[in-house]
């Protein structure tokens, strides 16, 4: 019979539909080879890009030129401009203002190389480096409250391992969602809700895929997708940008692994992931985020494509998973890598 679970967090409902249960071999699909000619994010082709924001590059090495491990540039198509006023106005009883942002694009590797999990860990961890850095950058910017850090994987014309950040005037609703939920939890229990995810699940392992350097990946309780999976820090904190320089390549390992043992089981499927961060606090109203230090808690949210969101979901807001998050969590946690 087909279960209804409820996030803790935001409160969201999802359907577990046990009676359509799909194993891993289920989403195995075919890839057609894309030839990738005159990729623009491969070493040597800094001129086929904007000018680079930001590079993690080895000395002696000039700005657009070769010789980079790491390399920022904006977008090509900003979603988002960083010039100009936000202008917030009403116009009868709309609310607008102009977009005002930024829109890079994080090319992770100089290597004409697809997936993450190709990349060693010492290469995710100055990614994750730079991901730090240009938070850190752009919260000098008063006008942004917000910087999204995600990856597209498998729906571009070029294979090559890159991600995308987004910085926005306003925090985004799905993550208010998350802030309202956890900030409701401890206003009632004085704890992270997250925190308390994290010892029930250690304490059950059923939805537990890997434990490793004071890290957590879990399939959650009421995943919205199949082999959706969570990476959360065990100690307690609310602002990626403080991950300690120490535990960065810790992140990478573990990062590594969980991509590596989707790939290998799925078959390689196209994939997001999202950081999820506190907004940023510098300049805002007194008291406003006046708990978010002990309430929120930062992670990353990996969500393989393997089905398609239909009427249901986009009516209801209710998503159909037919694979439970137990069964996703122990085979992962069974494959070997």
């Amino acid at each position: 019979m087909p279960q209804l679970r409820r996030d803790p967090i935001t409160g969201r409902w999802v359907i577990i539909a046990a009676e359509r249960a799909k194993r891993p071999e289920d989403f195995l699909s075919k890839k057609e080879q894309v030839p990738d000619e005159g990729c623009p994010f491969c070493e040597g082709s800094e001129n086929k890009t904007p000018p680079e924001i930001f590079a993690i590059r080895n000395p002696g090495t000039k700005p657009n030129q070769p010789g980079w491990n790491v390399r920022v540039v904006p977008s090509i198509a900003p979603i988002l401009r960083i010039e100009g006023k936000l202008n917030r106005r009403g116009k009868g009883l709309y609310d607008l203002m102009n977009g005002v942002g930024a829109h890079e694009i994080v090319i992770e590797t100089p290597k004409h190389i697809a997936h993450l999990a190709e990349l060693p860990p010492e290469q995710i961890k100055q990614m994750i480096d730079t991901y730090i850095n240009r938070i850190a950058d752009l919260e000098k910017d008063t006008r942004l409250k917000y910087v999204l850090i995600f990856k597209n994987y498998g729906e571009s014309m070029y294979r090559h391992s890159r991600s995308q950040l987004i910085a926005t005037p306003v925090n985004p609703k799905l993550v208010k969602e998350e802030l309202a939920g956890a900030k409701r939890y401890f206003d009632y229990k004085d704890r992270c809700v997250f925190c308390d995810i994290l010892k029930q699940e250690l304490d059950a392992q059923d939805r537990i895929i890997l434990e490793m350097d004071g890290f957590v990946a879990i399939a959650p309780f009421a995943s919205r997708f199949p082999f959706e999976v969570w990476i959360l820090p065990k100690d307690h904190s609310c602002d990626f940008p403080r991950l300690p320089e120490a535990s960065r390549l810790d992140l990478a390992r573990v990062l590594k692994i969980t991509l590596s043992k989707l790939k290998v089981a799925l078959g390689d499927p196209p994939y997001n992931y999202i950081i999820h961060t506190a907004p940023f606090r510098v300049g805002r109203k007194s008291g406003y985020w006046r708990t978010i230090e002990d309430d929120y808690h930062w992670h990353i949210e990996i969500i393989p494509k393997l089905t398609r969101v239909a009427g249901f979901e986009w009516g209801t807001g209710v998503y159909i998973n037919p694979t439970p998050p137990e069964e996703a969590a122990k085979y992962l946690k069974e494959l070997e890598i």
